[in-house]
């Protein structure tokens, strides 16, 4: 088991950390500590510490539920000090092995709530960041204000001063900073998230409004909360995954963690109450991060839904084994090389081609295991979001639209939930009524068109165009996924 004493004695193999971990204070505050945050803040907070004069930005980890997994994490980081060991591998197989020791302590906010509530006032909290997924933050789609209706939010707005949720917790923690005269901080979301932190201030204040108008104003005009990007690839670890990674390692730690070798953070500087020189240790900042968010949209997220399509049709498990397939890998770098840089506005500093060999790169990388399961979820949703810029790009200009049409032919077969040897697709489509999934199984090739997923361009879907979609899906059916692929 990993502990302060044991940092002296790692394997040859490993880094600790080059700091002195017991001299660590903290400065930050995070919800939600999943994979994803261990690998990407706590990838950069575990290098700030090594600055001079850093050590006051350690994190406490702080857990919204209890029993169950939840117990155990808790129970094992407790045991380990909040240490754990990260595995980096990249695509060629390289792997860098370090353990971490920026996380101070972990609380279960069900368990010690005035615990979590006096370190969130207190006047050395600096930052509070969430990784609470895209949908924790309870915003409404139509409206586009943050929904009080929500069980767990009533009975957190009927006793605010006693929270369940996090927008309780930080709510009341900033009622008692205020209250304190410590006056704000920063509230920083690390979900992958367009617009994250406009979205996160309308979550919070539209909280807070609900419990006291004034503090609402108050935390409008002494609370930031930036806007930022943030990407790299973190898959869950299983127990024969974890297995693994202790016998590279040679570790006995509990809460070991894999991660590609890539990562990237763009944010607005932004920090009502300080912050540590993340721009040392790798972080962007800019006044442009959506012009980092479009770019990741138009080109990661949109290969993404790509691949998985053509996975779930193939019956393939993983991103790498579909990008494997030479006939995939020439279609997807067509669409990106020939319909989406052209009519893609490149981030400051940013190489559109080489960002877009890097992803390539990334999605090759056997060792993440990427399930494509995973990301075809809700695609829907997704192809309105990733492709709707690229589609409208294409078709409003008369260019080639050949391999865009196809996409829209591989979604509607994806939608059908049958792969190519006829055997059913289980999918996932939460926003998608039982009459809109009937049409979507149905076997007119044209029909499924009036599917949600579509809306975004609709209107531009002349009678040709539905054509050439139906004859895409009659080929796919006919030929498969890789003979029909117009590469």
């Amino acid at each position: 088991m990993l502990t302060y004493d044991g940092l002296k004695s790692l394997p040859e193999n490993v880094a600790g950390p080059t700091y002195d971990v017991r001299k660590v204070t903290s400065g930050i505050v995070h919800f939600g500590v999943g994979n994803f945050f261990r690998a990407h803040l706590g990838y950069y907070v575990d290098r700030v510490l090594a600055l001079p004069d850093h050590e006051g930005w350690g994190i406490t980890g702080v857990g919204l539920r209890s029993g169950g997994n939840s117990d155990r994490k808790a129970e094992e980081f407790q045991a380990q000090e909040g240490l754990y060991s990260l595995t980096e591998i990249a695509a060629d197989g390289k792997a860098g092995i370090r353990v971490m020791g920026c996380m101070k302590a972990y609380l279960q906010a069900p368990d010690e709530p005035e615990k979590v509530l006096a370190l969130l006032a207190d006047k050395s909290t600096k930052i509070v960041s969430m990784t609470i997924t895209e949908g924790g933050y309870n915003i409404d789609e139509t409206t586009g204000e943050f929904r009080t209706s929500l069980p767990a939010v009533q009975e957190d707005l009927a006793n605010p001063k006693n929270p369940g949720t996090i927008f309780g917790f930080v709510v009341e923690g900033l009622r008692r900073r205020r209250e304190a005269g410590h006056g704000g901080l920063t509230i920083m979301s690390c979900d992958n998230l367009r617009h994250n932190g406009d979205v996160s201030r309308k979550a919070f204040v539209g909280y807070a409004r609900a419990v006291d108008a004034d503090l609402a104003a108050w935390i409008e005009q002494n609370v930031t909360f930036p806007n930022a990007m943030v990407d790299r690839i973190t898959p869950s670890v299983s127990s024969e995954g974890k297995a693994k990674l202790n016998e590279r390692s040679g570790l006995d730690d509990l809460q070991p963690l894999l991660a590609e070798d890539f990562i990237q953070w763009v944010i607005e500087d932004r920090f009502a109450a300080g912050r540590p020189a993340f721009e040392k240790v790798g972080v962007q900042f800019t006044d442009q991060v959506s012009a980092y968010e479009h770019a990741k949209i138009r080109m990661l997220n949109s290969s993404h839904l790509i691949l998985s399509a053509a996975g779930m049709l193939l019956n393939l498990a993983l991103v790498d084994e579909v990008l494997a397939e030479p006939r995939v890998h020439k279609f997807v770098d067509s669409v990106l090389e020939k319909d989406v840089i052209p009519t893609l506005k490149a981030p400051p500093g940013v190489d559109l081609h080489k960002y877009k060999a890097t992803l390539l790169t990334r999605f090759s990388n056997a060792a993440m295991a990427d399930q494509v399961a995973r990301i075809a979820s809700d695609a829907t949703s997704k192809a309105q979001v990733f492709w709707t810029e690229t589609v409208r790009s294409v078709l409003e200009s008369g260019r080639d639209r050949t391999r865009i049409v196809y996409c829209l032919a591989l979604l509607l077969e994806l939608l059908r939930g049958v792969d190519e040897k006829g055997e059913k697709i289980t999918l996932s489509e939460p926003f998608l009524t039982e009459e809109q999934l009937k049409v979507a199984a149905s076997d007119d090739l044209r029909k499924s068109i009036s599917l949600p997923a579509f809306d975004s361009w609709r209107d531009l879907l002349t009678p040709e165009i539905e054509q050439e979609i139906a004859r895409n899906r009659e080929l796919i059916r006919k030929e498969g996924v890789l003979a029909s692929l117009p590469v």
